[in-house]
């Protein structure tokens, strides 16, 4: 476990140059492994698919059916992440280590709860989630076999999630770096021994994720108990930190549903605009996607730092570190931006070869380009708020955000405009967002500072 540096004190807070340099290597030096681990997590599903693609086409469907109510599953879950970053971050701004891990440990121990829930549910009832997808009768047998054999790496999964965050507490984004790495690289092995060595067909790629997510839990394990005994933090369970955890962990999950019911009302529209839409609107959303996690990166640093400034009582430095988070956030969406425009001739025809398709997504993505720069602002200020622990308010905020957006995107094949009609509504809603999340932070109510909020 690395040394986990401290936060200034409370008037050490400046605008001078050296205090933007400051921060801007404490911002790089977690941003850069936090991005490449958030790119590493995709990858398992991309070794799924090409390993499993080579079967058959009824296995890959069934591979895409599974691998959609996993994710939703896990991502339903992310909270666990987030939350626990920044209770663990605040203890450390305080100063007080024990407490931080043994904060990261109530974490723990909650994934492991809801995970051995989630394979409860899963795992009977994996017929039926299959058939509410509306798998064919060929892919229906492929995704239910995926699915119950994948269900039982969801704790560790869960697991992965919540240590995640007790490492990025303690300003730590390598550790999760090289785990994430080093579950990509077993993933594939594995994938490839089990599906075409021993011969265990789709059912192999799915023993080779969960032994690889397995693997990944235990890396952390590792490192978190290491570091409680470090540090003398207590490992066994307790009630009232588990619940404590689970508090704050449901404004966040309400936030999570609400977003994911924003992505699922676009693609329900996006499918009664006809199949060159859809098909457009999922290469754009995979795309927006991609970005998000370059984004989401600075955001996990704001996680994380903002913490960690909170724990130690400096206001000001909170304030600071903020306002340079959102210069990055500017910074980047407009790079971001400026390299979609760029590359959209090189990477379009890679995702189909339809010219419809293309003529449809090309408008569309240029929207998508214009507005990386708020997509900047939203990513940064919701992690500045997530590490202030500001949960309720960030639930609040993205209710209200889905009550706006709902009604307009669902009036988008009423009134016409096609796919770029409903990513300007897309639009409407990370501008609806950024404006919550803006008003939040120029009030000051976020601001609270000591060990625990």
């Amino acid at each position: 476990m690395t040394q986990v540096p401290t936060a200034p004190g409370p008037d050490s807070g400046d605008r001078s140059t050296a205090g933007r340099r400051r921060h801007d290597r404490e911002i790089v030096a977690l941003a850069l492994p936090a991005f490449g681990a958030l790119v590493a997590e995709p990858l398992f599903l991309m070794v799924d698919s090409a390993i499993v693609g080579h079967l058959g086409t009824p296995q890959l469907a069934g591979l895409a059916i599974a691998a959609a109510l996993l994710g939703t599953a896990v991502s339903v879950f992310v909270f666990l992440a987030y939350a626990t970053t920044a209770a663990v971050a605040r203890r450390v701004g305080a100063g007080d280590l024990p407490a931080a891990i043994r904060q990261g440990m109530d974490g723990i121990w909650l994934a492991l709860l809801l995970g051995t829930v989630v394979i409860a549910v899963t795992f009977p009832l994996a017929p039926w989630f299959v058939d509410l997808f509306g798998a064919s009768d060929t892919a229906a047998p492929y995704a239910i076999t995926y699915l119950r054999i994948s269900s039982l790496g969801i704790p560790a999964m869960l697991v992965v999630l919540a240590a995640t965050g007790v490492l990025r507490g303690l300003q730590d984004t390598r550790t999760p770096l090289y785990v994430a790495i080093g579950g990509f690289a077993a993933n594939a092995v594995l994938n490839v021994a089990l599906v075409y060595g021993a011969g265990l067909g789709i059912a192999g790629s799915a023993w080779g994720t969960v032994v690889a997510q397995v693997g990944m839990a235990a890396a952390y394990l590792v490192v978190v108990v290491r570091g409680a005994r470090r540090h003398g933090a207590s490992l066994r369970p307790d009630l009232a930190g588990i619940r404590a955890s689970a508090h704050a962990g449901v404004p966040l999950l309400v936030r999570t549903l609400s977003l994911r019911a924003v992505l699922m009302i676009a693609t329900a529209v996006a499918a009664r605009l006809g199949d060159a839409d859809v098909a457009a609107h999922q290469i754009i959303l995979s795309l927006w996607s991609l970005m998000a996690f370059a984004l989401d990166a600075i955001a996990i640093a704001g996680q994380a730092i903002i913490g960690r400034y909170l724990g130690a009582g400096d206001t000001r430095g909170a304030r600071e570190v903020c306002r340079r988070m959102v210069q990055w956030g500017v910074v980047s969406g407009l790079g971001l931006g400026v390299l979609i425009v760029l590359a959209r001739p090189l990477f379009v025809p890679l995702f189909t070869g339809d010219q419809v398709v293309q003529d449809t997504l090309l408008p569309a993505l240029l929207v998508v380009a214009v507005t990386q720069p708020v997509a900047g602002v939203v990513f940064v200020l919701d992690g500045v708020l997530m590490g202030a622990g500001d949960g309720p308010y960030l639930a609040r905020a993205m209710v209200v955000t889905l009550a706006v957006f709902a009604p307009v995107a669902l009036l988008v094949p009423v009134f016409g405009g096609g796919l770029t009609a409903l990513w300007w509504a897309m639009t409407l809603m990370m501008g609806v967002r950024m404006l919550t999340l803006w008003l939040r932070t120029r009030s000051g109510h976020w601001l609270v500072t000591g060990a625990t909020r």
